[in-house]
């Protein structure tokens, strides 16, 4: 079993992925952060936002609900 990864802060091996699998995978790495899945459409946020926020993982999917950018904290 591995262990949760507590400075890790990207998930680009999930890209591809069901964002369900994605999801679960990133809480089993870092169990201190939530994730927020964004639809198809959602604006991309750039880290110097003020909505920027180092407590949640954003996960973009496609039509599919397949994850279709890296994962990152933010």
């Amino acid at each position: 079993m591995s262990m949760p990864i507590p400075g890790r802060s990207s998930w680009p091996e999930l890209v591809g992925v069901l964002a369900m699998l994605a999801a679960t995978a990133i809480a089993h790495n870092r169990p201190d952060v939530s994730v927020e899945v964004f639809p198809p459409g959602s604006p991309i946020i750039p880290p110097v936002d003020p909505n920027y926020n180092t407590t949640h993982v954003r996960v973009f999917i496609d039509s599919k609900g397949i994850v279709n950018q890296v994962p990152v904290i933010g």
